[in-house]
């Protein structure tokens, strides 16, 4: 898996709609905090969902986005993102290759991913990684209080 202090695998993902969407855009302009989440409409994932959804205020003041990954197609996401009204990009990962570069797949993309958070800074670097499959809650309080140990230290 991808440690901090390590730079992020450049990607492009798919977006509902056919529309991509690259790490490398968001490079010297935001923070992107990157979750990866095992499947939509799950209990756990939608919760996680929510979580960043409800605190979304809170990561756009801190000079940052929230983007969610899984192996979901986007057609799913689509459904998934109106449905809890989730206001961030959802990135559909069927090949699991995005997975397999930060080191989240299970079994090669066979299984659903793993359940981890990266935060990455806007020269590219992970800066804090949050892993817990089950403390969801987590994902979102240390993604922010590290967005804040970064406003602080610019």
């Amino acid at each position: 898996m991808i440690a901090k202090g390590e730079p992020a695998p450049d990607f492009e993902g798919t977006l509902a709609g056919g529309k991509p969407l690259r790490l490398r855009d968001f490079r010297g302009r935001r923070h992107v905090i990157l979750y990866f989440f095992p499947k939509d409409f799950t209990p756990g994932c939608t919760r996680e969902a929510c979580a960043f959804r409800d605190r979304r205020a809170e990561v756009a003041a801190l000079d940052a986005e929230v983007i969610g990954v899984s192996l979901d197609t986007p057609e799913k996401h689509a459904a998934f993102a109106e449905s809890y009204q989730l206001p961030y990009p959802l990135v559909s990962d069927r090949s699991a290759a995005i997975a397999s570069a930060f080191g989240v797949s299970r079994l090669g993309g066979w299984l659903p991913t793993r359940r981890v958070t990266f935060v990455i800074d806007k020269q590219g670097v992970v800066r804090h990684v949050i892993e817990s499959e089950f403390r969801i809650e987590r994902h979102i309080d240390e993604a922010i209080e590290k967005l804040r140990e970064l406003q602080r230290s610019a």
